[in-house]
């Protein structure tokens, strides 16, 4: 289709059903997204994402193109297959990234080789040397990669972002940030590669408020130290199922993170979130406090509706929700919605302002591009968030050594290293 961007979706898990499929279906209504296909391992998620009753209400007559054929066996794998469909793309359409964490590396590295531009689930990848051999290899290519770190989208992060940068609060010195996801994620995929040796719930979900620290302060963390709590997943295999981390920041602001996968399924949230930052001024102290978890709206419904049936919930209208709108169907809204549109936006308009233009002149113009989307700091990208990568690197390290304090130093070679 002219002037639309093909996507292809590497991941059919949760966060593809729960957000990644039905913003692009939006995005494909309005004339932005072309062609859509879905590659799995194998086919069960692609049926269940085919036979969603939610979204094909939301969505009718929409469909993608599923990778493996669903007339494969269901205990078929087809661990190398994404490999075969990024190949077959036309170049500089989009790749959306959406494996486990420890998955991420190697496939935006085989998408940006076949020259497709970039959406990946955050973190980006759980090294910084990797992010910026992606940095670099993009660039040159001239292709964007935007990391999908939604809470910059929302609209009380836009909004602190702006107070904060123009110095309305004072300077962060103090503050609390917790994530607790549902306890019924042990028992999805998470139980196959949410393990102790390749991830913990900080690295998870800890990363989108110290980028979200990061993201309104411009603030770098300079030491991290985190400590875990482990159990046994169903299938016997173990994880952390809990995690803390303390982020001290180069001004010496320190931000203390809670974070699991506990939340309880018959809790009225979806999960527990929220952020607090105590910041000092001259004779007087300034606060930002973000209650994410419950967000001024409740329901009662007459049957249950929440991950564990109940009936009274919290709703969060501002991260995703369907609603009805001037088309059919039902509208995806909220910022997991905009982050998203945003992203591919951006890749569209880097081809559209590139059209008809000679090689060289059409590089140096995309490279441009990527270069203002850096500088504008809303879109995460390798080269204005790769401070979550150190982040997650120094996690890693220190949960691994129980709770050892491990520093981020900077300069010409960002590294990190045992205090």
């Amino acid at each position: 289709m002219a002037n639309m961007t093909d996507v292809t979706i590497v991941g059919g898990g949760m966060i593809t059903n729960d957000l990644i499929l039905p913003s692009i279906y939006h995005l494909q209504r309005t004339d932005l997204v072309g062609k859509i296909g879905i590659c799995a391992l194998n086919t069960p998620p692609l049926k269940a994402l085919k036979e969603n009753r939610e979204i094909r209400e939301a969505f009718p007559g929409q469909d993608f193109r599923a990778h493996p054929d669903l007339k494969e066996s269901a205990d078929m794998n087809f661990p190398e297959l994404y490999k075969e469909v990024i190949a077959s793309m036309p170049p500089r359409q989009a790749v959306v990234v959406a494996m486990p964490d420890p998955l991420h590396y190697e496939v935006v590295r085989v998408a940006l080789k076949a020259d497709q531009h970039v959406l990946c689930v955050k973190p980006l990848v759980l090294k910084y040397d990797h992010a910026e051999e992606i940095r670099e290899e993009a660039f040159r290519r001239g292709l964007f990669v935007g990391v999908e770190y939604h809470k910059r989208f929302d609209r009380r992060s836009l909004l602190a972002r702006r107070h904060y940068r123009l110095g309305h609060f004072g300077e962060f010195m103090m503050g609390e940030a917790k994530m607790i996801e549902p306890y019924y994620y042990r028992f999805s995929n998470f139980q196959n590669w949410f393990t102790c040796e390749n991830t913990d719930p900080f690295v998870y979900v800890g990363c989108h408020y110290v980028d979200l620290v990061y993201f309104i302060t411009g603030l770098k963390p300079a030491e991290v130290s985190v400590v875990g709590v482990k159990g046994q997943f169903p299938n016997g295999r173990e994880g952390y199922m809990w995690a803390h981390g303390r982020v001290r920041f180069e001004n010496g602001a320190i931000l203390s993170v809670s974070d699991g996968l506990g939340y309880p399924d018959q809790g009225a949230g979806s999960n527990e979130q929220c952020l607090e930052m105590f910041c000092e001024g001259k004779g007087k102290n300034g606060l930002i406090k973000h209650n994410d978890q419950f967000r001024g709206v409740s329901h009662s419904y007459l049957e249950g509706r929440g991950p564990g049936g109940t009936a009274f919930n919290y709703v969060n209208p501002d991260f995703y929700r369907l609603v009805p709108w001037h088309g059919d169907g039902y509208m995806p809204v909220g910022y997991g919605y905009d982050s998203i549109a945003a992203i591919l936006g951006t890749i569209r308009r880097i081809e559209a302002e590139t059209t008809g233009l000679g090689e060289k002149e059409s590089l140096k113009r995309r490279q441009q591009l990527i270069r203002e989307a850096d500088e504008k700091g809303l879109i995460a990208t390798p080269a204005n968030s790769s401070i979550n990568e150190l982040v997650v690197e120094a996690a890693r390290l220190s949960i691994l050594a129980d709770g050892k304090a491990v520093k981020i130093l900077y300069g010409e070679h960002p590294r990190v290293q045992m205090a």
